[in-house]
């Protein structure tokens, strides 16, 4: 797997670039090398932010773990993109179709409930165009973390969502 280390006025020491490797190959038994890690460090009042992703054709593993030291983030993130993995398994294998998993992933014991299949809620409402602003405001309202819309100037289905720092996002289609 390569892996690529992004620090954000941070600097990494060789130390901990070797910890993130050492900590990073237990998924060599998971991916081949066709999978690519990217770590981003950066900081954030007192806390270390870690975020991890990892990037295996179009899936993506990604965790994202603040912590006091960059170490424990590692740690806290390696074992949530595992839990990710196993929780996955069988969805992954059937996507994946053996092309980029290694045979060790079908090693791993399944969950039960890896059989189960989603649980998919469905809601139906009548779409109006709207300002971001007032997405916003409706979003808010509603107490959701996310609202789905038409955009009154682009007249485009778009996604406004609220980030963990408070603010918003928004999510655009492409041409």
């Amino acid at each position: 797997m390569k892996t690529l280390i992004v620090a954000k006025q941070v600097n990494v020491t060789d130390d901990l670039k070797q910890i993130i490797e050492k900590k990073l190959s237990k998924f060599d038994k998971f991916f081949d090398d066709n999978a690519t890690a990217t770590i981003v460090l950066s900081k954030k009042h007192e806390k270390e932010i870690l975020e991890l992703t990892i990037t295996i054709g179009s899936t993506l593993f990604r965790a994202e773990e603040e912590s006091d030291t960059y170490r424990n983030a590692l740690d806290t993130a390696v074992d949530v993109i595992e839990r990710q993995i196993r929780k996955n398994k069988t969805r992954l294998q059937k996507r994946l179709r053996d092309s980029y998993f290694d045979k060790a992933v079908y090693d791993i014991p399944a969950d039960e409930e890896d059989e189960a299949p989603f649980k998919i809620r469905e809601k139906t409402f009548s779409f109006r165009p709207m300002s971001v602003e007032e997405a916003i405001l409706q979003m808010n309202l509603l107490g959701h973390q996310f609202f789905v819309f038409v955009n009154a100037e682009t007249e485009k289905t778009n996604v406004i969502y609220k980030r963990k720092d408070n603010d918003y996002g928004l999510i655009v289609p492409e041409d």
